[in-house]
């Protein structure tokens, strides 16, 4: 009898010891989750911290950006002496330098994110692992205890209250270790969604670093122009006065040449080749349009345009504004007029073939992203503007056609002294009005003296 109790004291104190580790494990398990809420809680506040902090300084850089576009703004005419193109150059560069400032904060931001998310992943992961195995053990623990039959309970404990006590906990303990596999897979999910957000993470940080890199080429285009600039005039407003006189010159008999070209190219317009006018088969090409000059013959285009008539529409831009495909299309020809007949053309000039039967031309590029043959959908980047070419200051030009009648033509040019210039050519008849083919424009999005509004609400 002795003895009996000795077997049956041990083996109630097993059964203790056991029911006690299986309850340890829970609350380790427990424990585990709860401590990494509070580590994953603490590490968002903190981010959310940083990204603010960062978000007012790229706040106040891009009022800052503001105030020198409307200083850019309000030189106009200025630019016309030597004192003032000098001063838009300068206010160009400093607003160009906010802008890379913006984008060096913005990818600080995105990095901190990556990494955050990273450790948060890390953590996560080896959550799963630990959990995993203890919930692996804490199960196999149970199933060897719920093996045990009945009789075998009964003889063990010695006594049938103490059995259906021992039942219980382990059924409790088992809808316990059940829920926290939920939990696991609860992690594992969260771990997916983390995951999927680092990945649009990295890629948004590559888009920022390529942004960044395009912004200090425009720099540096910068820099050169002003030393290009003051090397020609020899800071001497004289100078400066003659060799604009001698661009609007050369100007006006290139344009000349073109339209003369271009009047005796056989073409018949053929409207119902083309997207119906007012469906607006094109979105803008900036993200903010203001536009400066209408098609046609307007108020200025006879002073400016040797044909008295303006072949696309122009959109303020300044320097280093981002410029974007109207529509899908194909890119068919990127060039530089300047290298070869400086000031006499587009200089920097993107072309894009659109699936649905139009073509344009951007012109007075600073930077060109895209490159002949590419695809390119709404939206997409194609080039920053600026102002090369023959300009008096930095905006976008856009020139729609009937694609049907366009060529990129290398022609030899008289008034550029022989020279070859490449550039897309199409019949007179084949221009089209750029607003009656874009989104509906408001009098607001319209400079006073750009032209008729009879396209405008």
């Amino acid at each position: 009898m002795e003895m009996m109790r000795r077997n049956n004291s041990n083996s109630n104190q097993k059964s203790a010891t056991e029911r006690s580790a299986l309850f340890l494990s829970t609350l380790l398990i427990v424990g585990l989750f709860g401590l990494s809420a509070f580590a994953y809680a603490e590490t968002a506040e903190e981010l959310q911290q940083k990204i603010g902090e960062k978000n007012d300084a790229i706040n106040q850089l891009e009022n800052e950006i503001k105030t020198y576009q409307t200083e850019l703004d309000s030189i106009g005419k200025d630019t016309q002496t030597l004192q003032g193109a000098i001063n838009a150059l300068d206010i160009s560069r400093r607003k160009l330098l906010a802008e890379l400032k913006v984008t060096g904060e913005k990818i600080k931001n995105v990095e901190k994110k990556i990494g955050t998310l990273s450790s948060e992943i890390t953590t996560k992961d080896g959550e799963l692992s630990g959990n995993r195995d203890a919930l692996a053990n804490s199960i196999r623990h149970i199933d060897i205890l719920e093996d045990k039959s009945l009789l075998v309970l009964m003889l063990e404990k010695g006594s049938m209250n103490d059995t259906w006590q021992d039942i219980d906990s382990l059924r409790t303990l088992n809808k316990g270790i059940k829920d926290h596999s939920d939990t696991v897979r609860g992690i594992r999910q969260v771990l997916v969604v983390s995951k999927t957000e680092q990945e649009k993470a990295r890629a948004e940080l590559l888009s920022l670093k390529s942004e960044l890199s395009d912004q200090k080429k425009i720099i540096d285009q910068n820099t050169r122009d002003k030393a290009e600039l003051l090397a020609e005039t020899k800071n001497k407003e004289s100078n400066y006065k003659k060799i604009l006189s001698d661009k609007v010159a050369l100007k006006s008999a290139y344009e000349r040449e073109v339209q003369d070209y271009e009047s005796h190219l056989q073409y018949i317009l053929n409207p119902n080749l083309l997207p119906k006018i007012g469906s607006s088969p094109l979105y803008w090409p900036l993200d903010n349009p203001y536009i400066t000059q209408l098609f046609g013959r307007t108020s200025s285009s006879g002073r400016l345009y040797a044909s008295g008539s303006h072949s696309g529409v122009d959109f303020r831009a300044s320097v280093g504004t981002p410029v974007f495909a109207m529509a899908s299309g194909t890119v068919l020809g990127t060039g530089d007029t300047d290298s070869t007949c400086r000031g006499a053309s587009f200089g920097k000039w993107v072309y894009v073939k659109f699936d649905n039967g139009l073509g344009a031309t951007y012109g007075h590029l600073s930077l060109i992203k895209a490159y002949s043959g590419e695809r390119v959908g709404v939206g997409d980047l194609l080039a920053y503007s600026g102002q090369s070419g023959h300009v008096t200051g930095p905006h976008l030009h856009i020139s729609v056609y009937d694609a049907s009648a366009v060529r990129i033509e290398a022609k030899p040019s008289i008034s550029c002294r022989g020279r070859v210039l490449t550039q897309p050519l199409a019949p007179t008849a084949a221009y089209l009005d750029p607003i009656l083919y874009l989104p509906r424009a408001t009098a607001s999005m319209m400079k006073y003296g750009a032209g008729a509004v009879s396209s405008l609400d």
